[in-house]
């Protein structure tokens, strides 16, 4: 089914939304995968907040162009499903975790702002860990030092504690 220029002229509008608010774009080639796969991939990227679709590559040309992923131009070639991320890494983890299950799903390129990335630079991306992950890292990080000293100066006082009821136990015994 074509669509009439007044439909094409809303997809580019809507996928230019999505691409001015990525972080990350994956491309990957479908070819010969069944519906029921395609709908178990389509749920995975919508828990993930993954913007999946598979679209005309021209009309995604027109839409990256003169953005940061202009440079994926070249590689928009094919049977192809887009996955658009405002994570960096989510894209990436969904269809390399799907790709890793499926051999017929190939993952072909991806891009970060200003940067073109291989398959091989996409898996580096998906084992990198999200952004949840680094953050909950960081906090834990922060806090060791903190949680640290107060189990010390908490030690203080017990300490005492414990001291006054062994010269107390020893006088009672006494």
């Amino acid at each position: 089914m074509s669509l009439n220029l007044e439909q094409k002229k809303a997809v580019v509008a809507e996928v230019s939304e999505q691409v001015s608010k990525a972080q990350s774009i994956i491309l990957a080639e479908y070819r010969g995968l069944e519906v029921g796969e395609i709908t178990k991939l389509r749920a995975d990227a919508r828990k993930s907040g993954v913007y999946l679709r598979v679209l005309k590559n021209t009309l995604v040309r027109r839409a990256v162009d003169g953005t940061p992923f202009s440079g994926l131009s070249n590689d928009i070639v094919g049977p192809l499903v887009f996955g658009i991320s405002t994570d960096p890494v989510a894209a990436a983890k969904v269809l390399n975790d799907f790709a890793k299950a499926n051999d017929k799903f190939v993952i072909k390129a991806g891009g970060l702002p200003n940067q073109v990335l291989d398959a091989k630079g996409v898996q580096a991306l998906a084992t990198m860990p999200s952004r949840e992950e680094l953050l909950a890292k960081l906090l834990g990080t922060m806090q060791a030092p903190i949680a640290t000293f107060v189990r010390t100066l908490n030690e203080v006082p017990t300490k005492f504690v414990r001291g006054l009821a062994a010269v107390r136990d020893q006088k009672q015994a006494a």
